[in-house]
This record gives structure tokens, sequence and C-alpha cells, in this order.
């Protein structure tokens, strides 16, 4: 398959965003490459939950405009068909099993759906007998399954992720950043944010790093490390974090 990585996947310019006097994004400007692994770090409260809100629909922005797949964000949602959305804390109706809750994403998502079974066959039969049971008494890590199936289950273009690897144990978080690096090649886009520096230097191709609701840096990886002169991903960042590239 031709992919065609002329345009990118996200358009931000002039992002602003307050919470009564408190500002949280400060005229952002970013773009997310088609096609490739975005790395969204920063330190606490720099404003990394807030824009993926923005880019969701969740929170209405104040000014700025934001373009995904070349189309603006209007308040028509239809445009979110395309995401697919990771949270770290999935919000099912406690009361469903998780099966049911399958059932109702493709009823929402309505006919002629693509839908990828791959995930629930690679997490095994044992995610299998835990979907039949209601969400409240599923474990962590099995609702943290869940919700990478309901992210990719429509194989959507672009996955947003947030903290995709909480709760998840060893193996069944080596299977979701598989997933992340095989539907990359295919020409799927992510925009991941996560604690874990080492899984995103795994997996990262870019990083965008907002600091103070503003991009600091944004850039391929290498171009990070040979910007702050250190080899890991980890350090490179704590070069960010000191203000050692501007």
């Amino acid at each position: 398959m031709t992919l065609d990585l002329s345009s990118p996947m996200i358009e931000i310019s002039g992002l602003a965003k307050r919470f009564d006097r408190t500002v949280v994004l400060a005229g952002l400007d970013a773009v997310i490459a088609r096609g490739r692994v975005t790395a969204l770090v920063g330190p606490n409260a720099a404003g990394k939950s807030t824009l993926l809100k923005c880019l969701l629909g969740l929170t209405r922005r104040d000014t700025g405009t934001i373009h995904i797949n070349g189309a603006p964000l209007t308040a028509d949602p239809a445009y979110r068909r395309a995401i697919g959305y990771m949270p770290q804390r999935a919000a099912f109706p406690e009361n469903l099993t998780g099966e049911e809750a399958i059932t109702l994403l493709r009823e929402v998502r309505g006919p002629g759906a693509a839908i990828d079974f791959e995930l629930i066959e690679r997490f095994g039969l044992g995610l299998g007998r835990e979907l039949r049971k209601r969400i409240h008494a599923m474990s962590g890590g099995t609702r943290q399954k869940l919700n990478a199936v309901a992210a990719y289950r429509f194989r959507p273009s672009l996955l947003i992720l947030d903290e995709p690897s909480a709760g998840l144990d060893p193996i069944a978080n080596g299977i979701l950043k598989q997933k992340i690096l095989d539907t990359t090649r295919h020409g799927a886009t992510h925009l991941i944010t996560s604690h874990v520096l080492s899984e995103l230097e795994e997996l990262a191709d870019d990083v965008l790093f907002v600091v103070d609701g503003g991009v600091r840096f944004s850039g391929s990886l290498d171009t990070l490390r040979q910007a702050t002169g250190q080899g890991r991903f980890e350090r490179a960042v704590g070069a960010l974090m000191a203000g050692a590239v501007s």
C-alpha cells in the first residue's frame, strides 16, 4: 500500500485555553505527521491532557484552529469516527459485560464499520472469559485490555493513547506495543502520552514536548538526541525540561 505522507494528520495553530484565570494552553502551534508515532511529553500541568481533550472535542478551545486529516474541527462530532481513543481510565458503563460494551460501540458506529478482531485474539482466551463479566467485576488490567480493544476496534486512521500501558501486565503490554508498531506500518498515525519514557523510546518516531501551554520542541527522536547530545530518550527529555534546548 502506498501512503500519502505529504500532508499532516493534525495541524494546530494558536490553540489557547484557560480555566478561570489559569492559562493552560497559550497559543500552541503543532504539526503531527501522518503515518508516524508521536510521543507527547512534558512536565505535569504542561497542558498535555487539555490538548488531547481539545483534539477529541471534549474541551472547547478558546481560540485557535485545529485540522485533523485536512478538515477543520467544528461542532460536528463526525470526525471522531476516524479516531481511536484510549484514555488512561476507561469509563464504560459498569453494569454492562465486556461483550455488551463492545456491541454497544458497534451500534454507535453504525453499519458498515470495519472491525478488527486481532487484539481480542492476541490478548487470549483469558480476556474472552473476562468479557462475559460485568465491567464492575473486572480487574484493572482487564479493563485496560478492553480499553485497547475499543480503541483499535474499528481500524481508525488516528489513535490517541493516554498512558496506554497503565495496569497492563508485561505480556499484554508487549502485545499492545506490537499492535502500535504494526498499525503504524500500515499507515495509522499515533499520538501517545506516557510517563514511561523507556516505552515511548521503543515506539516513537517524533517528539512533541509541551511546557507552560506551548511547544518547546517538535521534531524527530533522532533530531532531539542530536540537539541535546543525549543518546537516551529519558536524558534528552530531561535536557528539555532543564531548558537546554529552545
